[in-house]
């Protein structure tokens, strides 16, 4: 039985004091495993987590998720025994999932073997079975659909348990596998450093908690980057514990795979693991550094409207100082957001719009990865106008948008911000005494060369990652090719649709514009008369099934909304009787109309701040008939029925999705 005894963690402590005091020791007759445990401790305190935490562990029930959870689990024991503690049956604040994919006939049967094999370490797990609607992906998008499917899966999980942190057992072979791959797909140095020791994934829509639309996202943490695949299976023999092997990792169709195979054969050849590991942690140590930069700027020079566009302050900024990379990063980090999409910008797109931003004062507009910038008015050029682009907003809006569920859901977990908090106040106080080897070096050549001239890596292993990346770069180029062939030949587009909304719903819109239609009661205003029925007033045309379509706004909107807010009223046509004057009266029509010419007005002087590129990403509600009868967001109703409210609530935060080197 394998004892660790660790001094807990006392939350008052200082970040740096408390890793100080986790000093671990370790009694057992499986002593060859020992380091593995102190290690795994001191990279979760490293990341700000402690075995009070609640956490969740993705186990698929080979070497690397078991070798994770038997980790785990001893690391929570032994703060249970380190405080007195001593819980019966499962460890208590640990849960491992299990998801199974549905995409081979014994996958459930593997599925419920890797559950009781967790449940033998005293490990509470869970199998999420994973559906697919449209059918089986397609060979070529097979694994990246399995692993959006999968980490769905595993947050919905956390939601549902109110579980802030979920750990991943990534190790060093994994990263070493994926610099090959993102190399022969010649990515720059952000690229090459691989996938972040922290890092913040966002559920996919708004959730419901009883009270208030909350975004939810929970810490993915990968303590075992550090280990290799041999030191998986020495912790799993070590601890007497079974794994299973997933027979798609030998098939030769994914790139994945072939790297795997390449680099074990380049594994025996003197230290080509040791010099590329080396490599590695340069680029992620670049990578730390450069992100620590761009959250000081998007700090200092970014400003977000309640209507849904960012102004970045050039001066502020100061571009020409800021370097290729960091500068790079920041404008990903601003498109992203504005458009709530990962749209990455490469090669010729990402140059022009570093020259665009540098340029100052701003002349022009430039349209890139969904978003439209221009000068922003009355700024003499001083600053940018970033908002999502009109042909992006055709294309995306309904797809982006989606109905918000009424259920009852969990709070989100509050501690995530604190653990992020502490990671970075580590990862930045690391960053102070480091060096940045690649910070002016973006491509993959210029960093092979700026590492072999630093001695990072010799001449051989210069020589086989070329050859690599060559070597899987021609293949790429060819199941490309390919697939966009038949992607030509077989895609049929769909037709346009439509978002609807119905009275007492909430949707959100383009992930940015939460639209609630309260319908929940009586509006009394003295205007207009209402169907006890439905709640809505005679006048209001809504669509015979008492909804409306929600779509963004068009150019011709402000000009109706100002032909309205111009037309003459009754008293003053001369050519209108008075006994017609107080039919009209009576009807209620006259108030009515009155209430919409002023609702008009209002919402133009709201618009007249608004920049005329900028108007096009808010919602209008529309019947059938294409009437205009809200636009929430600058305050105008066709009528005061119609209990309709929007709120400027992006899915992802500026800056969302933590990362940090550590």
């Amino acid at each position: 039985m394998l004892l660790l005894y660790c001094r807990p963690f006392p939350s008052p402590c200082p970040p740096l004091r408390r890793l100080l005091r986790c000093r671990c020791t370790y009694s057992s007759a499986s002593s060859s495993i020992a380091p593995y445990h102190q290690s795994f401790a001191r990279r979760m305190a490293l990341a700000g987590i402690y075995p009070h935490h609640r956490i969740a562990v993705g186990v698929s029930g080979g070497p690397d998720s078991m070798a994770l959870c038997v980790l785990a689990a001893a690391w929570k024991k032994a703060a249970e025994c380190g405080s007195g503690r001593k819980s019966e049956g499962f460890v208590e604040g640990l849960l491992g999932v299990v998801v199974d994919h549905g995409l081979r006939l014994e996958s459930a049967d593997e599925a419920h073997l890797v559950r009781d094999r967790v449940h033998g370490m005293g490990v509470m797990c869970e199998i999420a079975r994973c559906e697919w609607p449209n059918g089986r992906p397609k060979l070529g998008h097979l694994q990246e659909a399995a692993r959006e499917m999968r980490y769905q899966k595993l947050l919905d999980i956390c939601i549902k348990q109110q579980i802030g942190v979920l750990l991943i057992a990534h190790h060093s072979d994994d990263q070493a596998e994926l610099f090959v791959l993102r190399l022969s797909r010649n990515s720059r140095v952000l690229g090459l450093a691989g996938t972040a020791f922290v890092s913040q994934l966002f559920a996919p829509n708004l959730k419901y908690d009883g009270h208030n639309f909350c975004r939810y996202g929970i810490l993915l943490v990968r303590p075992m980057l550090d280990f290799s695949k041999d030191d998986m299976y020495k912790i799993c023999q070590g601890s007497n514990h079974l794994w299973v092997e997933d027979p798609t990792n030998n098939s030769m169709q994914y790139a994945r795979n072939r790297i795997r195979a390449s680099l074990r054969c380049l594994s025996t050849e003197g230290t080509f693991l040791s010099e590329l590991k080396k490599l590695i942690y340069a680029c992620r140590l670049t990578r730390a550094c450069v992100d620590n930069a761009c959250s000081m700027a998007v700090k200092q020079s970014i400003t977000i409207t309640e209507y849904g566009y960012a102004v970045i302050d050039l001066e502020k900024l100061d571009a020409q100082n800021v370097d290729d990379l960091s500068l790079s990063q920041y404008l990903a980090c601003v498109l992203q957001f504005v458009s709530q999409r990962h749209r990455p910008i490469r090669g010729r797109s990402a140059r022009l719009f570093m020259d665009y931003i540098r340029n100052t004062p701003c002349k022009g507009a430039l349209t890139v990865a969904g978003c439209y910038l221009c000068a922003f008015p009355k700024s003499k050029g001083t600053k940018v106008l970033v908002c999502s682009s009109v042909d992006s907003m055709e294309s995306f809006s309904v797809e982006m948008s989606y109905k918000c569920s009424y259920e009852e859901q969990p709070s989100p977990v509050a501690e995530i911000d604190q653990i992020a908090r502490e990671a970075r106040l580590h990862s930045n106080q690391f960053l102070q005494c480091s060096s940045m080897p690649f910070v002016n070096y973006s491509s993959s050549t210029d960093v092979l060369n700026r590492a072999k001239d630093h001695n990072i890596i010799g001449d051989f292993v210069l020589e086989k990652l070329l050859y690599l990346q060559t070597e899987e770069h021609q293949k790429f180029s060819a199941t490309k090719h390919k697939s966009e062939e038949q992607y030509l030949e077989k895609t049929n587009f769909p037709d346009v649709k439509v978002l609807f909304l119905w009275p007492g719903e909430t949707c959100h819109f383009m992930s940015k514009f939460l639209i609630t239609w309260n319908a929940l009661e009586v509006v009394s205003n003295g205007i207009c008369s209402q169907d006890s029925k439905n709640l809505l007033c005679q006048h209001c045309t809504v669509n015979q099934d008492g909804s409306l379509a929600v779509r963004h706004m068009f150019d011709t909107d402000w000009l109706f909304l100002a032909e309205v807010s111009k037309i003459r009223s009754v008293e003053e046509n001369q050519n209108i009787s008075k006994v017609f004057i107080k039919k009209l009266e009576d009807d209620g029509l006259l108030k009515h109309s009155r209430y919409l010419q002023l609702s008009a007005m209002k919402a133009l002087e709201v618009l007249k701040s608004i920049p005329a590129s900028a108007r096009r990403t808010l919602p209008v509600l529309t019947n059938s008939q294409g009437d205009i009868l809200s636009i929430p967001s600058i305050g105008f109703k066709y009528c005061p029925s119609l209990p309709i409210k929007a709120l400027f609530h992006p899915r992802v935060p500026l800056g969302g999705g933590y990362t940090s080197y550590l």
